[in-house]
C-alpha cells in the first residue's frame, strides 16, 4: 500500500500548481523502490508535457493498447484525469499482481481492468482479483477500499474521477486505518523483495 500510497504523491506534486504537469504513459516500470521500499517516479523528463501546452493529438506517449483512459483512446486528449485513469491501472496491477495486459492467459482475462472490473464493487468476488500470494495479510473492509478507489480512478467518465490530492488523502486514511486495525503489517503490494532499488512490476 505505501508504494502504491508514494507513487500517488509524486503525481499529485507534478499536477500542483508548482509544477504543473502532466505524466502521461504512467505505469509500473515508471515506479522505482529504495532501500527503504520508497516509491520514485522515473522516466517523467521523458513522458511529462506541460499541461498548458498540451497538443491534443500528441501520440509520441502512447501508453499500450487497451490501457489508456477511455478518453484519450478516443480522441488523443490527455488531461490530469488520465493520468489518474492510469493511477488507477498501476493499482490494480499492484493488488492483483498482474500486468495490464497478459499474452499467456485466457483470452478474457489477458487484458487486466476488462477482467477485474466486474469484481470490484462485488464483496463477495474481490477475492478473486486479488494476489493469492498475499492472502491472509489484508482484512476484507481494507480490501474493498482500495478496490472502491481503483473503481474510481477508473471511472469511464473523467469529471467522475478523483483528482491525485484526493487520491492521495483515501490512500492515507486506508494505509493509516489497515494498519491501526490488523495486526499483519504486509503492504497489499506483496511480492519478493531485494535490497538494491528495482521496478515494480515487469
Amino acid at each position: 500500500m505505501k508504494i502504491a500510497l508514494d507513487a500517488a504523491k509524486g503525481l499529485a506534486f507534478l499536477h500542483s500548481d508548482k509544477a504543473k504537469m502532466i505524466f502521461g504513459d504512467f505505469n509500473t516500470s515508471n515506479i522505482l523502490l529504495d532501500s527503504r521500499y520508497n516509491a520514485k517516479l522515473s522516466d517523467f523528463g521523458l513522458t511529462m508535457n506541460p499541461i498548458e501546452s498540451m497538443n491534443p493529438y500528441d501520440t509520441k506517449f502512447a501508453v499500450p493498447y487497451d490501457g489508456g483512459a477511455p478518453e484519450y483512446i478516443a480522441t488523443g486528449f490527455r488531461t490530469s484525469k488520465s493520468d489518474v485513469y492510469r493511477f488507477g491501472v498501476v493499482l490494480l496491477e499492484i493488488i492483483s499482481g498482474r500486468r495490464e495486459f497478459d499474452r499467456e492467459r485466457p483470452w478474457k482475462e489477458k487484458y487486466l481492468v476488462k477482467w477485474a472490473m466486474p469484481y470490484l464493487s462485488n464483496k463477495a468476488e474481490i477475492f478473486q482479483v486479488m494476489d493469492a500470494r498475499i492472502e491472509g495479510q489484508y482484512s476484507v473492509s481494507c480490501t474493498m477500499k482500495v478496490a472502491g478507489l481503483a473503481l474510481l480512478c477508473l471511472s469511464a467518465k473523467p469529471k467522475c474521477r478523483p483528482n491525485m490530492e484526493e487520491v492521495v488523502r483515501s490512500l492515507e486514511q486506508i494505509y493509516d486505518g489497515c494498519n491501526s486495525s490488523s495486526s499483519n503489517e504486509g503492504e497489499l503490494s506483496g511480492g519478493s523483495r531485494s535490497k538494491e532499488a528495482h521496478v515494480v512490476g515487469n
